[in-house]
């Protein structure tokens, strides 16, 4: 008897284990950035002005400023943090997985991700757009997309929304990253690429002789740091962090850095919650 309840122990604990690596990491993420002095946070390596992977191997943008705002401010040192490259399809997962502490990836709060996740914020509000060559002036809208290719990354829901909301006739394309919707649009393989203006003023900026943002945002997104689902301490913690960087002006001079080259106008702070 003795022995079998050992070996009950034993499963017990070994499934216990399991469990944990499944689930990702149980306690919260103050105590993890406090015990290990050291975050992973998901951020995009491909949106110009938001966050992008440079040439040498830097981290640029305003949701790397929020990042590392965030992670000093939970006592994390900018050297300490560990950029993940997470795609749209994979935020979730990144988070749940414990792949990532942090979600800083242009993540628009929404209630079915609010079912999987945890968000602090929003730190941002912004809107969906069209992203169009300069000279196509007969697209004003995304009603103008009928029998038109119009072109999103993969596991957004951008232009689902087009399609269902304002042009049935659209034909959907998909790509993995936005640059090589950027580059179809450019080589005239597609007629528009749609995602939030904000991302879309990034790729004007580095080409404003070929393209335009065509200016009348169709929907309402807000930016969130997304966490782990149930981590209230950690979720307020990051909360602060974000209404501490807008009051101290850092995040009007992030923008005005990062996103006020493209002519993009600056939206005002938004209001942060802590639920």
């Amino acid at each position: 008897m003795r022995g079998r309840a050992l070996l009950t122990i034993c499963l017990m604990l070994v499934t216990t284990a399991a469990c944990s690596q499944e689930t990702g990491p149980s306690d919260s993420l103050v105590a993890r950035a406090v015990g290990s002095n050291k975050l992973t946070i998901g951020i995009r390596f491909d949106q110009p002005g938001l966050s992008q992977r440079t040439v040498d191997g830097r981290y640029v943008g305003f949701d790397v400023d929020v990042a590392k705002y965030v992670a000093a401010e939970l006592g994390v040192d900018a050297d300490r943090i560990t950029w993940h490259d997470s795609k749209p399809s994979s935020r979730e997962t990144d988070i749940t997985s414990g792949t990532t502490d942090l979600m800083v990836a242009s993540y628009s709060i929404t209630e079915k991700r609010k079912q999987m996740v945890a968000f602090a914020g929003p730190y941002f509000d912004t809107g969906q757009d069209l992203l169009v060559r300069l000279r196509s002036t007969d697209i004003t809208g995304p009603e103008n997309l009928n029998g038109r290719k119009l072109c999103a990354v993969g596991g957004t829901t951008s232009a689902e929304q087009v399609r269902d909301k304002f042009a049935q006739a659209v034909q959907l394309v998909e790509y993995p990253r936005y640059q090589d919707c950027v580059t179809a649009l450019l080589a005239q393989q597609v007629d528009a690429v749609t995602t939030d203006d904000v991302i879309l003023a990034g790729y004007v900026a580095q080409n404003p002789e070929l393209l335009r943002v065509v200016g009348k945002p169709f929907s309402a997104e807000k930016y969130g740091v997304g966490l782990r689902k149930g981590d209230d301490e950690g979720r307020a913690a990051v909360a602060r962090a974000i209404q501490k960087m807008i009051s101290s002006g850092d995040w009007l001079a992030s923008l005005n850095r990062n996103i006020g080259p493209s002519g993009y106008r600056i939206p005002p702070p938004p209001q942060v919650t802590e639920r």
